[in-house]
């Protein structure tokens, strides 16, 4: 099996899709500032580590909607 390292493109693709899902379900819980903001910064790191991939944003943010969107219906049942 193949380990990525830190930093990692898988890595940096999970992250990417994880700070997203936080991001959802702050907006959702109605959580803002300073916690979006660092949010914001935190994506935009791991955009920058992943900027050859063009799609990866989308990708990641579709992940990020299902992930968010079994955990609302996990805590609503």
């Amino acid at each position: 099996m193949q380990t990525d390292r830190f930093r990692g493109i898988n890595y940096s693709k999970e992250e990417l899709t994880a700070e997203l899902t936080a991001s959802f379900l702050c907006a959702v819980a109605g959580i803002q500032q300073p916690t979006i903001q660092n949010a914001a910064a935190y994506i935009q790191g791991w955009l920058k580590a992943l900027q050859n991939d063009k799609t990866l944003v989308f990708k990641a943010a579709s992940q990020a909607q299902k992930a968010a969107d079994y955990i609302l219906n996990s805590t609503q049942a």
